[in-house]
């Protein structure tokens, strides 16, 4: 029989067990229609579940090692659009010392100086991402880093957005700085890398350069 309960509320549910120092949580999905275990498995792909019968095995975490809680809530919510029905079940959790995060994601204004090091002197234009330490620092990620207009881009954990050094498209440096200390006082924590940089433009006709990526201006 198809639950009457969505998937998302059951994940609720589970949450509300977790112990306080949880790092890990491991959970099982019986989906109820064996014709639809190839979509849900499908939909929560980005959490790389592993299948036994009808049944599909994933982990949260909020340690880096895996999807965070609100970033497995997105794919359930997907499966719960889809009418997939089933039973989500808690499994094992790891707690303790895995809960620590790594000192290297400490602050992103370190992180952000670092990537900036590393440039050439001349440079002019970047693109750039904070890939997250947990999905669960999304939204306040957003928040603090909406003068950026920052993207996301599928289901990874992390924003992109671009940054120019005297005029032209994306934020000053300095504004971006000003963004990571924000979140920095947040608590979100990551990694700062340039995806693409270009060096000395002298844009005619236009505000600066773009890139295409996947078909789509960057």
């Amino acid at each position: 029989m198809l639950s009457l309960v969505s998937l998302v509320e059951e994940l609720r549910a589970a949450e509300s067990r977790l112990p306080n120092a949880w790092s890990q949580a491991h959970l099982k999905l019986v989906v109820s229609d064996p014709k639809a275990l190839d979509r849900a498995a499908a939909l929560l792909g980005p959490a790389t579940p592993s299948r036994h019968g009808n049944e599909l095995f994933f982990t949260a975490a909020r340690d880096g090692t895996g999807p965070g809680l609100e970033h497995v809530r997105r794919l359930l919510h997907k499966l719960d659009r889809e009418r997939i029905g089933g039973r989500l079940e808690l499994g094992e959790t790891v707690e303790g010392a895995a809960a620590t995060e790594p000192v290297a994601a400490a602050s992103l204004v370190s992180s952000w100086d670092e990537a900036l090091a590393n440039l050439p002197s001349d440079w002019s234009d970047l693109w750039a991402e904070v890939e997250l330490l947990s999905s669960d620092y999304l939204e306040r990620a957003a928040l603090a880093m909406a003068p950026l207009n920052p993207s996301s881009f599928g289901d990874r954990q992390g924003l992109r957005f671009r940054c120019a050094r005297r005029f032209g498209y994306g934020a000053s440096s300095g504004m971006v700085g000003a963004c990571f200390a924000r979140c920095d006082r947040a608590g979100v924590r990551g990694r700062v890398r340039i995806l693409r940089a270009l060096s000395d433009t002298s844009p005619v006709g236009t505000q600066g350069p773009v890139w295409y990526v996947g078909g789509r201006v960057v």
